[in-house]
Formats: structure tokens, C-alpha cells, sequence
């Protein structure tokens, strides 16, 4: 089935009109997702959400496993998937509690390695110039002025390690650099979405100005919660109406990536690896 993944907060599921149907916790040769996937159907689709940090934020960034996050929406029939997360504003326009739809991503991580499904007899090398769905940000585009909120169509998301804040240097370099917004975890699931042929596309939301701006207070869990609140609800009604508009084909050139970027002939293809990446590579077996 060509279901839809939602990646965000521990209580996006509770949106009006998913019929939530299962938990279901899923193995994976990379470890453990971040929590049990909660599935359903919302508009006669097939919808799967994940808490990013587990319920009750449980995870810092860099402990998520975003390869079995995106290794188990995958096997589970997803193949567009929703990011909602929480981003520091680097831009004077781009306010708290505003929706920035990044099309662009800058890597400051320093866990690339673990980036990536491939390696370990396969290799492969994944076209990146474009690196969110440019269908899907429209979708999510039109929701988020349908639901009348303040959308930012495009710019450029700097993912940092954490889990402290960007000093004032950093954040200041990053700004004069031309980065749009900044957060901890949007890169990965980017990635590793392209690897597995999913459609991804992230609702940028605004929580706080990082510590660049002057005559706002540098940014604290305090204000982050604040504002997260406000975005959440607003969230799950983007959510909702972009699920509708979402195609039940699976055609878009996202859904193709893996064809021009194996290099490894099939015949030397290792037993293990090809069963370890059995929902990534089925139709190329």
C-alpha cells in the first residue's frame, strides 16, 4: 500500500479524522525506531506517524536512529512522508510561530556515516541537488495558506548536531552565510527518505529567533514550549488538508532516485546487506 508518514511530535496523530487502527512496534536491522509507529487512515488513506524524540521526548537528536525511523516507514508502504519540526529563525521576516518549507539543506552534523542505508558491499550515491519534493512542498504550501497561516515558501534549513544551542558566533556565521533556519534532526530524515525512494517534504515550524537578535531573549526550552504549543495545532490542521491532496500513485521522481544511483554491479551484491535493505532494494532485485 502507498501510505503516507507523518515524522513530528508525539501528539500529531490526534488530528481530527484519523481513525487511529494500531501500534505497531518494528524491528529493524539498523535497531530500534524511535518509538512504536501509530497507524490508521485519515481520508481512505493508509497514514503512519512517528514520534521523532519518542513520546515524552524521550531522545536528544543525536540519539535518534533516524535509519530505522525511515528503514520502518518504508516497510510498513510509506512513500511521501511529512516532517513537522521545531526551528530556530535566522532571518528578521521569518517570525515565531511562522511555517518556513525549506528546499534547501545545509550539513553541519558530524554523524554522516550513520546517513546513509548503503555501504557494506552496496554502493550507492544518491542525487541530492534537490533535496526535498518540490510536489509535496507545494501540497503543503497550499494547506498552510488554507489554514491561514503565515507560509514561507522555500529557504535553506542548517542542521547542527546539538543538543545545546547555537552560540552567538554560530549563529551569527550561519546568518551571514544566508541560511534561512536552523535545527538538530531535518537533514537525516532527508536523506535517508531519498535513499528509500519517499517523497519527503518539512513543515519548517518557528519557534524562536536562535540568539542572534538583539531585542529578543536567546532561546530557551521555555520559549521553544511556548511556541511549540501554538505551532502543534496549527500543524495538525496543515496536516489534515494535505493529506487529501496527496496522489495515491507513487510517479514522482523522488520514487525513482535509487535507478541512476546504485554503482555496485547486482551480481556482487552481499546475501546480507540485500536482506538488511530488502524494502529499499525490492524492486531491483
Amino acid at each position: 500500500m502507498n501510505a503516507i508518514g507523518i515524522i513530528g511530535g508525539s501528539g500529531l496523530y490526534e488530528i481530527e479524522g484519523f481513525e487511529q487502527t494500531e501500534e505497531r512496534i518494528v524491528e529493524t536491522p539498523f535497531g530500534a525506531p524511535s518509538d512504536a509507529l501509530i497507524g490508521g487512515e485519515m481520508n481512505g488513506r493508509q497514514v503512519w506517524f512517528l514520534p521523532r524524540h519518542g513520546r515524552g521526548h524521550r531522545l536528544l537528536p543525536h540519539e535518534i536512529n533516524h535509519r530505522a525511523n525511515i528503514w520502518a516507514l518504508r516497510s510498513l508502504g510509506v512513500r511521501w512522508l511529512i516532517c513537522v519540526t521545531a526551528v530556530g529563525s535566522l532571518k528578521e521576516v521569518y517570525e515565531p510561530r511562522h511555517i518556513v518549507l525549506p528546499d534547501q539543506y545545509f550539513d553541519r552534523t558530524s554523524r554522516r556515516d550513520q546517513h546513509t542505508f548503503f555501504g557494506n558491499g552496496i554502493v550507492a550515491h544518491i542525487g541530492f541537488g534537490d533535496p526535498v519534493s518540490s510536489g509535496l512542498r507545494s501540497i503543503l504550501a497550499y494547506a498552510s495558506r488554507a489554514e491561514d497561516c503565515v507560509v514561507h515558501d522555500g529557504g535553506t534549513y542548517v542542521n547542527m548536531d546539538g543538543p545545546a544551542f547555537s552560540t552567538r558566533a554560530e549563529s551569527e556565521a550561519n546568518r551571514q552565510l544566508g541560511f534561512d533556519i536552523i535545527g538538530m534532526t531535518n537533514l537525516p530524515e532527508a536523506k535517508l527518505a531519498r535513499e528509500a525512494e519517499i517523497a519527503l517534504a518539512t513543515l519548517g515550524m518557528i519557534t524562536d529567533y536562535d540568539c542572534w537578535h538583539e531585542s529578543e531573549e536567546d532561546v530557551s526550552v521555555q520559549t521553544v514550549i511556548g511556541h511549540l504549543m501554538a505551532n502543534s495545532a496549527k500543524a495538525k490542521k496543515i496536516v489534515a488538508r494535505a493529506i487529501d491532496q496527496i496522489p495515491s500513485t507513487p510517479d514522482w521522481p523522488e520514487h525513482e532516485a535509487l535507478a541512476p544511483a546504485l554503482m555496485t554491479p547486482k551480481e556482487l551484491w552481499p546475501e546480507e546487506t540485500v536482506n538488511n535493505l530488502q524494502p529499499i532494494l525490492e524492486k531491483y532485485l
